[in-house]
């Protein structure tokens, strides 16, 4: 039976930039790149291609050694251009030279009976050989699903609350019929239910029309009830031991192009956003897309951050860096390279604050977009417990106990107090809230691997 969860704790943090709701086309990527560090947990990647070698779309580049069975693949086809190593070599990026009209690896077609047919296994197998697999991500823990386990449900969060979040509808445009048959391939992996989460508030995406073999379940409220760490937490929580696993629609597309077209699909629309950006619109590319065609021309300014991703949980790149492997988003920010004395101190209302503290009025314009830079103002001080953790975090968990726990390498008091609940995401509006300026998304993921490995 679908529910509907009401959260009334949280933020949005209201940022100028949003992508207009039109596909914009830009100079062709030229190059693009696979990096293992957006692999959470990956350590010991196998690199099977050299520099020279040319690969189509789904040709295998690297593999885990301790999870030998899930490939990554090109993105696109072209040339290996580079293999680039940092400190003691470990792999930072292979970077595809793109050709100018894409080649795709053949692999077997599945019709909607033939999947009904298969087993899970043969599945599974299907899609780690071809390159689908690292789009099932597995709670606890926040890393690649082993194909070993079986999940006791799965959730697939069919909005985003971030900043600047893009559109689903833009997103999967033209991909029910994929979105589907991903859904028919995704049911056959769980002994339990699959779980969709919508929007209560407003129309979710027309992809999800008519979607069988789910339980719908909607959410209203601020950020982060779009986060399906969030949405887990209220509708079937993880406790040690479960296994859970969650997939981006846009993953669940790629499944379903899979065994649809028997080609790895790694075509995506993506929205550049951010106050920054002269052109903020949506432009169709492929996963692992190089900036540099969407940056060039299109800023305000020449000191600028790229993030890729969202300014909440986003990283930083280069201008000429890369789109992280799970991101629909480039947001361009003005960069906050500056010392304001008495920053926080001075009457305004031009600054977005949680805190209806000294000089910052933003609680009085409710629909005011604001255009805010990276700066901090201020450094990391001394732990104050405000309460404003707890009132941000729409879950039943004490943010700040646990933050001390995983401090302390209090293993003990960490799974007592939520760690197998969260990952980076899920508490990332503390840091955004916290007068103390501590690192709360570095210390989750410290706390999820002193559990992980002890």
């Amino acid at each position: 039976m679908s529910k509907l969860v009401k959260l009334k704790k949280g933020f949005d943090i209201r940022l100028a930039g949003k992508a207009e709701m039109e596909v914009h086309d830009f100079q062709p990527v030229k190059t693009f790149a696979i990096k293992p560090t957006d692999f959470i947990g990956m350590q010991r990647p196998k690199v099977l291609v050299k520099e020279g070698d040319t690969v189509k779309a789904g040709t295998p580049l690297l593999f885990d050694k301790k999870m030998d069975k899930v490939q990554f693949v090109a993105p696109v086809s072209g040339e290996i251009v580079e293999i680039k190593r940092g400190e003691k070599r470990k792999l930072l990026e292979i970077k595809i030279l793109a050709d100018s009209v894409i080649e795709f690896e053949s692999f077997q077609k599945y019709t909607p009976s033939q999947i009904q047919e298969a087993s899970r296994d043969t599945l599974i197998d299907h899609m780690t050989a071809c390159g689908v697999w690292p789009q099932i991500i597995q709670r606890p823990f926040g890393v690649i699903a082993n194909p070993s386990d079986t999940p006791k449900s799965i959730f697939i969060s069919g909005f985003d609350t971030h900043p600047l979040a893009p559109d689903y509808e833009i997103l999967l445009k033209g991909q029910q019929e994929a979105f589907k048959v991903g859904i028919q391939v995704v049911k056959k992996l769980t002994s339990g239910k699959v779980y969709l989460g919508l929007p209560a508030d407003k129309a979710a995406s027309s992809a999800y029309d008519n979607i069988e073999g789910v339980e719908i379940n909607k959410f209203s409220g601020p950020h982060p009830a779009g986060n399906v760490g969030v949405q887990i937490h209220h509708v079937d929580p993880i406790a040690k031991g479960d296994v859970i696993w969650t997939i981006n629609p846009y993953g669940v597309v790629q499944i379903g192009k899979l065994f649809l077209n028997g080609a790895y699909d790694a075509s995506k629309i993506i929205a550049i956003t951010g106050s920054e950006a002269k052109k903020a619109c949506y432009t169709q590319t492929y996963l692992g897309a190089c900036v540099d065609s969407f940056v060039a021309g299109n800023i305000k300014s020449t000191n600028v951050r790229a993030i890729t991703g969202n300014a909440l949980t986003g990283q930083k790149i280069n201008l000429d860096g890369y789109l992280s492997y799970y991101d629909h988003q480039l947001t361009l920010l003005p960069e906050g390279d500056y010392y304001e004395f008495l920053g926080w101190m001075k009457p305004t209302s031009d600054k977005l604050s949680y805190h209806k503290a000294l000089g910052l009025f933003s609680f009085l314009y409710p629909k005011k977009e604001f255009v805010l830079d990276t700066n901090t103002r201020g450094e990391p001080r001394a732990f104050v417990s405000t309460g404003v953790f707890e009132s941000v975090t729409p879950m039943d968990i004490y943010p700040v106990y646990l933050m001390k726990a995983i401090m302390a390498e209090d293993y003990d008091d960490m799974e007592e107090l939520g760690i197998y609940e969260v990952i980076e995401e899920d508490l990332a509006l503390c840091e955004f809230v916290d007068v103390s300026k501590h690192p709360v998304q570095e210390l989750v993921r410290k706390g999820i691997e002193l559990i992980q490995y002890s």
